[in-house]
């Protein structure tokens, strides 16, 4: 069933579309993340069409942001990535980032958390969020499951969500579809 998102009360939300992650050259390279750009910059080239705000999120580490951790380490776990004023974490070139965009700079796998995002949003009377970026199972899976908690509609456009593996994208979107949020394709996203 598609879904049509008031343009008023919705913003698209691209979640980690940066070198890193989406470049051969970045330590976090999945070529199913650097598919999706163009998907992306055609979701979000409707969305402005339309009025709709736009939302940019950047994975960002500072170098010792880890050290004397009890638990939590994604250097640990992934290798040093994303590291504070490098090449890494800038944002890919294709993406058309605007001085009225917010760009939400993040530590976590959560968008929300930390970060003046949802106060951004409550503040404009945002509540339908349409979803895209990388990685799916993991910063896309967490920020789309902390905005439907916080009440919010996350409609996770499928073709514009980048992943490591495909079963890995196939969970994730199931995930969210069945307990907290909307999957859909970028051509039955609708802005009205």
């Amino acid at each position: 069933m598609p879904a049509t998102l008031d343009s008023e009360r919705a913003a698209v939300v691209v979640v980690d579309m940066q070198n890193g992650f989406c470049k051969p050259d970045g330590a976090l390279y999945a070529p199913g993340s650097e598919a999706v750009v163009e998907p992306i910059v055609d979701l979000v080239e409707r969305a402005r069409e339309a009025g709709v705000r736009v939302v940019y999120t950047r994975d960002v580490h500072p170098p010792g942001q880890f050290d004397g951790n009890h638990y939590y380490d994604e250097f640990e776990r992934w290798g040093e990535h994303v590291v504070e004023g490098s090449w890494e974490a800038e944002l890919v070139d294709e993406l058309d980032v605007r001085d009225e965009d917010l760009v939400v700079e993040k530590h976590t796998y959560n968008a929300f958390h930390g970060t003046e995002l949802d106060g951004w949003l409550t503040a404009r009377g945002i509540d339908d969020l349409a979803i895209c970026g990388t990685l799916a199972n993991v910063c896309v899976l967490h920020t789309a499951g902390a905005a439907g908690l916080r009440d919010y509609r996350p409609v996770l456009v499928e073709d514009a969500i980048g992943c490591i593996e495909e079963d890995h994208r196939e969970y994730a979107l199931d995930h969210a579809d069945w307990l907290f949020g909307e999957v859909e394709t970028s051509a039955d996203v609708t802005f009205a």
